[in-house]
């Protein structure tokens, strides 16, 4: 999962995660976006005027507004996550906002939710919950407010004031990958393992996908998981130097963002055919699975989830009850589906068009 991946992550417990940031021209929604990864900005006005930009449209109605708050807003993962909340929060005719430092870092993005929230008229919050860090900030904020989280499993309790989550299940889309590998390399041979870092959810998916080809294809042999990382040469490097010491290697799963160009292009190097797959249908990824160059990618619920979030915090700041936990299915994206999630990301884009 990068956690950004969930779906990619930078250090263990800084997530994922992976599509395109951008402000809605609304009808019935104002929808904004702001930036700033001054870490020492004291106060939300100082982190609003020192290097962050904020952009409004005209406000659509007088439901109020619904705050979507992540660091590292512009990670393409992360993009498509906000595109979804900007469709639905359109749709819902709230006025949305979007906050978060370029940096996957909590303590700068803070002063700047803080800065909207000081202007009035917040109903309900959604704050990405990618570590414990965030924690703190979703107890001072919950005291006010509804407050919602995506994409990374929180246990009921574990981060007080927090309402609801939404995202995918880890285990199940790392049983399915194993299945759908074992199926196609006929339950024979060797298969690789990365994460982008070793952290709590990507060890998670790669113990699961493990057990579940011991379980399926009790002749194949599952290597050790290897720390892929996040430099795209240096990744290679670390995939092509597997296949070196693993020839009989047929095949590979990443449980990071970055895994399919990873093995693609290791797979190319070293002329070998393998059947890959890797998280996210970021748009290059999906470019290599339609080309054949990659089985698949699990498609993580990105688009969903943000649109999840949207409609969990409408019924919060309406009033109503909701479940602490909205999970939401993942697909294995292989050629045929290749278009349909295209699509997808196209209706991120045009909801984020402008920002």
């Amino acid at each position: 999962m990068d956690t950004y991946t969930p779906s990619g992550r930078r250090k263990p417990l800084r997530l994922l995660v992976l599509a395109l940031l951008a402000l809605a021209a609304l009808t019935f929604a104002a929808c904004g976006s702001s930036s700033d990864d001054d870490k020492s900005a004291d106060t939300g006005t100082q982190a609003a005027s020192s290097g962050g930009a904020e952009t409004t449209a005209d406000s659509g109605g007088d439901k109020g507004k619904l705050l979507w708050v992540q660091p590292m807003r512009n990670h393409p993962v992360h993009r498509i996550m906000q595109g979804g909340f900007l469709s639905e929060c359109k749709r819902l005719g709230y006025e949305c906002e979007i906050v978060g430092a370029e940096a996957l870092d909590m303590p700068a993005t803070a002063p700047l939710a803080d800065a909207v929230i000081a202007k009035g008229g917040i109903r309900a919050i959604g704050v990405y919950a990618y570590d414990p860090s965030t924690y703190p900030f979703i107890a001072r904020w919950g005291k006010d407010y509804p407050i919602v989280s995506w994409h990374i499993p929180v246990r009921e309790g574990e981060a007080p004031g927090l309402k609801a989550v939404t995202g995918t299940v880890p285990t199940d889309y790392a049983k399915e990958a194993a299945t759908a590998i074992g199926r196609e390399i006929g339950c024979k041979g060797t298969v690789a393992v990365t994460e982008g870092s070793f952290n709590t959810v990507e060890n998670l998916v790669a113990r699961t996908f493990t057990d579940q080809m011991a379980s399926d294809c009790p002749d194949v042999k599952v290597l050790k998981p290897q720390e892929e990382g996040f430099d795209v040469p240096a990744a290679k490097a670390k995939a092509v130097s597997i296949l070196q010491a693993n020839p009989d290697t047929v095949a590979a799963f990443s449980t990071t963002g970055g895994g399919p160009v990873t093995w693609a292009g290791a797979a190319d190097q070293a002329g070998k055919r393998l059947t890959i797959i890797g998280m996210d249908y970021v748009r290059q990824n999906l470019d290599l699975v339609r080309d054949g160059k990659v089985f698949a990618v699990v498609g993580q619920p990105l688009f969903e989830e943000g649109a999840k979030t949207a409609e969990l915090l409408g019924q919060l700041a309406e009033g109503q009850q909701v479940a602490y936990d909205n999970p939401l299915p993942a697909t294995i994206i292989t050629r045929d589906q290749v278009a349909r999630f295209e699509g997808m990301l196209d209706e991120a884009d045009a909801a984020t068009k402008g920002l």
